[in-house]
C-alpha cells in the first residue's frame, strides 16, 4: 500500500509525496517548491528516491534540480518533452512504467495541456497522478495542443475503473464547479456535488483527490456527449469531440 500525502502550496497548487512503506522509497510528484517538501519529508523521516513530473510548466518542475541536488534523486518525466524537463534522468512515455519499490505505475502520454504532458496510473493503488490534465470538475487548458487531442487523453483516463483516484495538482474544483452548473444546471448529480465542495472549502478542506465515478457524472469536460449540455450548446447530434471543444472554449472566457 502507498502513503499518499498531499502539500498545498503556492496559491491552488498540490504536490504529491508517495511512500512505499515495504522499500522505504518515495517519490516526489511534481514539485513547485522545495521547502515544503522537505519540511514533510523531515517530518516523516523519509529518503525521497526520485521525482515523478507529469509536465514541464514551472508550478510542476520549480523544486526539480534543488531537490536533486540535496537527495541526489532521479528525476522521471515525459520523453516527449524530456528538453524542458529540469534535471530528468529517466524519459518515459506510453507503454513505460515508473517504480516506486515493487509498485509499478503504467504511464500514459496525455497531451493537450502541454505537447509531451504524460500521467502516472497505480491500477493497484487505484491512483492516478494526471497533473493538469484532468481537474476536479475541470482539464486543463489548451495551451499547446488541440481539443481533439485533449479529448483524446481524457478519453484514455475515461476507460479507467470509477474507484481511480484523481490526484490532479489545483484546488480549482468550485470555480469549475461554478461553470459546470452553467451548461448542466439540471444535472442533480453535480447540484449535489457543489453544495458538499462549497461546504469543504468553507472548512478549509481540499477537495482533491476525487472519484472518478464521480467525475464521470459531474464534469462537463467528461460529458460532451449529454444531451442537456449539446442542447445548452446548441450542438445536439454534434460529434464529442466538438462539443468538448466548444466546452473548453466557453470555459476560458467564463
Amino acid at each position: 500500500m502507498l502513503e499518499i500525502v498531499q502539500i498545498p502550496v503556492l496559491t491552488d497548487n498540490y504536490i504529491y509525496v508517495v511512500h512505499e512503506p515495504a522499500s522505504g522509497e518515495t517519490a516526489i510528484v511534481d514539485p513547485a517548491v522545495e521547502r515544503e517538501v522537505v519540511e514533510l519529508l523531515e517530518a516523516r523521516g523519509w529518503e525521497p528516491t526520485c521525482i515523478l513530473n507529469t509536465h514541464h510548466h514551472g508550478d510542476h518542475v520549480g523544486a526539480n534540480l534543488a531537490l536533486k541536488q540535496r537527495y541526489n534523486l532521479k528525476i522521471i518525466g515525459p520523453s516527449a518533452d524530456r528538453d524542458r524537463i529540469p534535471g530528468i534522468d529517466i524519459a518515459v512515455a506510453e507503454g513505460d512504467h515508473a517504480y516506486i519499490g515493487s509498485v509499478a505505475a503504467d504511464v500514459y502520454d496525455v497531451p493537450g495541456h502541454t505537447r509531451g504532458h504524460i500521467a502516472y496510473h497505480f491500477a493497484a493503488e487505484h491512483a492516478l497522478f494526471c497533473g493538469d490534465t484532468l481537474f476536479a470538475m475541470g482539464c486543463g487548458r489548451l495551451f499547446e495542443g488541440t481539443p481533439d487531442q485533449m479529448w483524446q487523453s481524457l478519453s484514455k483516463i475515461l476507460r479507467l475503473p470509477d474507484e481511480t483516484r484523481i490526484y490532479c495538482a489545483h484546488e480549482y474544483t468550485l470555480s469549475n464547479g461554478a461553470f459546470a452548473l452553467s451548461v448542466e444546471p439540471d444535472n442533480k448529480a453535480l447540484q449535489t456535488r457543489m453544495d458538499e465542495v462549497r461546504a469543504l472549502r468553507d472548512k478549509g478542506v481540499p477537495t482533491v483527490p476525487s472519484l472518478l465515478g464521480v467525475e464521470r457524472e459531474t464534469n462537463p469536460f467528461l460529458r460532451p456527449m449529454s444531451d442537456e449540455i449539446q442542447d445548452k450548446l446548441g450542438m445536439l447530434g454534434a460529434p464529442w469531440p466538438k462539443v468538448f471543444g466548444e466546452i473548453r472554449r466557453l470555459k476560458d472566457n467564463f
